[in-house]
């Protein structure tokens, strides 16, 4: 009971991240959306999510997870029942925006409260493995029930199929997981000035660049944005080494487990974003498809996903984790390179990107976000898991920033209303491969960076020089018990290290 509603808290999140790319165009027909509004339907979402998820990852490790949980759920289900009454595209923004907010309070506790419900490590990683699955499959699906959904009903309904999951992890949650316990809770104060900078600093990271563009870059409006967010992110780095309480304890985020688990997890968030983004643009836009024949141009990444379920174990225990981690971190950012170079040239090379990035996101999330919660303190859980998503969370709404904006700096006119000549058709792929090349390069230093870090998590403890990578893999699916507490100490250790 519990784990149904720990994984229906993760599959909401992470279909609400895809279903809606789809029906961005009928979205932008239907309320008449410009090509900056509609790259913020998708936005907004993230925005809310990204930098609120630390603030509410540190108020449940105080008042409590399962509680803070519950709240969020609640306001999910309203939130996504007012989608019902909505006519403008700044309403639509607003909706999105409280949903990342609910997403925000849910989110980060599922993972924490997955290490609660079992004492033993094997069935730990079992659970997240469950987690984590349940919110991969909705990733790959939305898409494609999404474009089905649209030949026979209005795109509202792919919101308020929210309700219905809310409530099932409502009740898995409230049934299945006990009140938190007063000796589990962090007694310190919440450090509101760190996450108001925070949260500053992810919301003008990503309103930036879509601000400069439409400023022209001349404007002071986006110039002085770039100055705040820079101010604010100075901030943040100045009043979390400084305060006696602070939201991150950047000690933490230097450990080579944490560090590099993040990187892995940023990477891939970048690059699922950005080509689940210009993949929708490309096939409705640019070439015509309807919603229905996008879901199926989609549908091999659904099959990779679900069919490569049996074959991360073996790869994880062949290689190491850290090998897992950095080759699968890798696989995607080729997928978003290979759409953003050659996807002019027909749909072959859209399919071998959705393949290379469905593959190498079924084994990076699990891996990344293990790594990361075995290298910070037991008391620390739901801050980890709000780091591990808002990584994610923040590397894809700045791919999906970054597209928009060089998409409308590329396309003269609103995307979503203006006739496609070859002219246009011409300087939509431009766009196209300026956004997919540019992002893949930014995740590829990401991955760098993670392998770096990984190898300082493999070096040694003592003499012999025996690296980690070789170890038998604590994400081994199914794993043996004996094996996994084997590798889990281990990756404390190099973690303490």
């Amino acid at each position: 009971m519990a784990l149904a509603g720990l994984s229906a808290v993760f599959l909401f999140e992470m279909l609400d991240n895809s279903v809606l790319n789809v029906a961005l165009p009928t979205i932008g027909r239907d309320l008449g959306s410009s090509t900056t509004g509609l790259q913020w339907v998708s936005g907004a979402y993230s925005v809310a999510f990204g930098g609120l998820m630390l603030l509410f990852g540190a108020v449940a490790d105080r008042v409590g997870r399962r509680r803070v949980m519950l709240s969020g759920l609640v306001l999910l289900a309203v939130a996504s029942l007012s989608t019902a009454v909505v006519t403008t595209t700044g309403q639509l923004i607003a909706v999105r925006v409280v949903m990342g907010v609910a997403a925000a309070m849910t989110t980060p506790g599922s993972m924490a409260l997955a290490f609660r419900l079992f004492d033993d490590e094997g069935l730990r990683v079992r659970a997240l493995t469950v987690i984590s699955t349940a919110g991969l499959v909705g990733l790959a699906v939305g898409p494609t029930v999404g474009g089905f959904v649209l030949a026979v009903a209005p795109w509202q309904v792919l919101l308020l199929a929210d309700v219905p999951i809310a409530l099932l992890a409502l009740i898995g949650i409230r049934l299945g997981v006990a009140r938190d316990e007063s000796a589990g809770l962090r007694r310190d104060p919440v450090d509101l000035v760190g996450a108001l900078l925070g949260t500053a600093t992810v919301a003008g990271a990503l309103v930036t660049p879509t601000v400069l563009v439409q400023a022209g870059g001349a404007s002071p409006w986006g110039w002085i944005t770039l100055a705040l967010t820079a101010a604010c992110a100075a901030g943040f780095v100045v009043r979390e080494r400084t305060a006696r309480h602070p939201l991150i304890d950047m000690h933490l985020l230097a450990r080579p487990l944490v560090s590099s688990g993040l990187a892995f997890k940023a990477a891939s968030g970048l690059a699922v974003a950005g080509l689940s983004y210009l993949v929708t643009l490309q096939l409705q836009f640019a070439w015509g498809w309807p919603p229905a024949l996008a879901a199926v141009g989609t549908l091999p990444q659904v099959v990779v996903l679900l069919a490569g379920g049996r074959f991360v174990g073996p790869f994880v225990q062949r290689v190491g984790l850290g090998r897992a981690a950095w080759i699968s971190a890798a696989a995607v950012v080729s997928g978003l390179a290979v759409f953003g170079g050659l996807s002019r040239h027909g749909y072959v090379w859209v399919l071998v990107a959705l393949v290379l990035v469905a593959a190498g996101m079924r084994i990076v999330g699990v891996v990344a976000g293990a790594s990361v919660l075995t290298g910070l303190p037991a008391d620390r859980t739901s801050v980890g898991a709000a780091l591990v998503d808002t990584s994610s969370e923040l590397a894809g709404g700045a791919a999906v920033a970054a597209a928009g904006t060089i998409v409308a700096a590329f396309v003269a006119g609103s995307i979503t209303t203006t006739t496609w000549t070859a002219v246009r058709l011409e300087a939509f792929q431009d766009a196209v491969t300026v956004a997919g090349l540019g992002l893949a390069a930014i995740a590829a230093l990401l991955v760098v960076v993670g392998m770096v870090r990984a190898r300082t998590t493999d070096r040694p403890e003592g003499a012999g020089g025996a690296d980690s990578s070789d170890a038998p893999s604590a994400l081994a699916d199914p794993p043996a018990p004996t094996a996994l507490t084997r590798s889990t100490t281990h990756a404390e250790e190099t973690a303490r290290a």
